[in-house]
């Protein structure tokens, strides 16, 4: 797809992922940070990564995202609804550290990103802040009126993945400014905005 935009003159916008990363930092990853993906997942999204920046080096935009909400397909924000009407309790992972994001906000940074005349690049379109599934989980449960200590912590080795999540996927957002593009605002924020979209998908 990259050298069909770079052979037709087209811009392109490639998503990709914080699993591009290896998750062991200790502060936001930055757009310029070197990558060290640690699973077979995490080597092919920045393979595309490379691949897009290297055939459009000047109309090629890698846009990283993480921890994804929506009204739409499963997803944690929706099970946790879920769950909260199923369940007295519900144990989720306290040992890992991102930004849950709505989809609806990503799709306004591409949109911005794709009108504006920004530097083709690398964008982290996650929201501002940070917190573990667990504090997600609870701030879930207080906007659906139920009492958060139903939430227990637990740590990622009860829950294994066949492509373990990073530990620390929290990314920085210094490429809007260059961009004149606003970051995302606060995930408790945007949450907040999407309650009533994802409580009525049900």
């Amino acid at each position: 797809m990259a050298a069909g935009c770079a052979a037709g003159g087209f811009r392109l916008v490639h998503m990709s992922t914080d699993y591009v990363f290896g998750g062991d930092a200790r502060r936001p990853y930055s757009e310029r940070d070197a990558a060290g993906p640690r699973t077979a997942y995490g080597r092919t999204k920045l393979a595309g990564e490379q691949a897009v920046l290297r055939l459009l080096p000047e109309t090629g935009y890698v846009v990283r995202t993480a921890w994804l909400y929506g009204a739409h397909g499963p997803n944690f924000v929706r099970t946790m609804i879920r769950l909260e009407r199923e369940r007295p309790t519900v144990e989720v992972v306290a040992d890992q550290l991102g930004q849950p994001t709505w989809t609806a906000d990503v799709a306004g940074q591409v949109t911005a990103l794709a009108r504006s005349r920004a530097a083709a690049g690398v964008y982290h379109a996650t929201s501002s802040g940070e917190a573990t599934w667990f504090e997600l989980a609870r701030e879930v449960f207080r906007l659906l009126g139920a009492d958060p200590q139903r939430v227990r912590a637990t740590t990622t080795s009860a829950f294994p993945r066949p492509a373990p999540r990073p530990g620390y996927s929290v990314l920085g957002h210094d490429g809007w400014a260059s961009a004149g593009i606003e970051p995302i605002g606060d995930w408790r924020l945007a949450l907040r905005r999407a309650f009533p979209v994802l409580v009525a998908a049900g």
